[in-house]
């Protein structure tokens, strides 16, 4: 069965097609023919090294990915989640050793798997589980209540997207980052306010709030670049582990997505919102799995708007 992965890690051209063995489902799983795979920033650092010492647990190679899509073709004893043999799945991959989502056939537990948004593409679906859930933790984390102000960083990108959507439905005023270009695409999103993004973002966006906004999610890391946005008793959460130093009274917290893995019923909502157009899903291009190094180098180079996918 083919799957992309490492043997060693490296650039781009580390990413290879490679054969891996059959799975089965076993009890409360799901057997998932895989048809389309979302290339994240995260699947970068499972690739390059980032990551060796927690992988070193397992041998090569070493198969990224945390979004799948595809089909039901086996379903293991004592499911009980409603998906059937046959159905449109989509499903975040928590990777270790060659369990990661660039492959054909993957087992995962039920819990991780949720029907595919109706009326959606294989590779449409994939690029909602992981970053979606993203999305998802970083408000519950912020528990912001309707009317307060949340400020977003990264907000053209995926994870950034989706916090807006989220964060609108919830009834939040959103201020966001962009550049000149992405401005109307972030304002399609929902910003109510958009400011230039950049290290000076944190002054930008105190010239709306001079007190400072009640949360913000930092999608793209600037981290202690970005605290003096949030006003005293705020709360900040970041995406790469950034924890903060203590100071005025801020709620300093971490979004860790695979702590949601198997969060079913948070993912099926997901699900529903993409159905009625609560959130919008962005493709910016398709790879077949030998071109994967190409989607890689694609994402490295920066400005991507939607995910990148590659297509078994």
């Amino acid at each position: 069965m083919r799957a992309v992965g490492i043997m060693v890690h490296g650039g781009p051209e580390a990413l290879t097609v490679v054969d891996v063995p059959e799975v089965h489902a076993g009890p409360g799983q799901l057997r998932l023919r895989v048809f389309a795979a979302a290339v994240n920033p995260t699947d970068l650092m499972a690739r390059n090294g980032s990551r060796a010492v927690q992988q070193k647990i397992d041998p090569p190679p070493y198969v990224p990915g945390m979004d799948a899509a595809g089909i039901v073709d086996e379903v293991g004893p004592g499911v009980a989640t409603g998906v059937k043999l046959g159905d449109a799945v989509m499903a975040m991959v928590v990777p270790q050793g060659s369990h990661g989502a660039y492959r054909e056939q993957i087992v995962l537990n039920a819990r991780s798997v949720v029907l595919a948004p109706h009326g959606f593409t294989h590779v449409q679906a994939c690029t909602v589980p992981m970053n979606g859930l993203t999305a998802r933790q970083s408000l519950d984390l912020l528990g912001l209540s309707a009317g307060q102000v949340l400020a977003v960083t990264g907000s053209a990108g995926a994870y950034g997207g989706y916090v807006i959507q989220l964060a609108k439905l919830a009834g939040l005023t959103v201020i966001a980052d962009a550049s000149e270009a992405d401005e109307p695409l972030v304002r399609a999103l929902g910003a109510d306010i958009i400011v230039r993004r950049g290290d000076g973002v944190a002054v930008h966006i105190r010239a709306h709030f001079p007190d400072g906004v009640h949360g913000l999610a930092d999608g793209a890391v600037l981290n202690e670049r970005v605290v003096a946005a949030v006003r005293d008793g705020g709360a900040f959460t970041s995406v790469r582990g950034f924890q903060g130093m203590a100071e005025r009274g801020i709620n300093f917290t971490t979004t860790f997505v695979r702590s949601y893995d198997g969060e079913l019923e948070k993912l099926d909502q997901l699900r529903r919102h993409v159905e009625t157009g609560i959130l919008t899903v962005r493709v910016a291009d398709v790879f077949t799995p030998e071109q994967a190094p190409l989607a890689h180098r694609r994402l490295e180079a920066g400005g991507t708007r939607g995910r990148l996918v590659i297509q078994f």
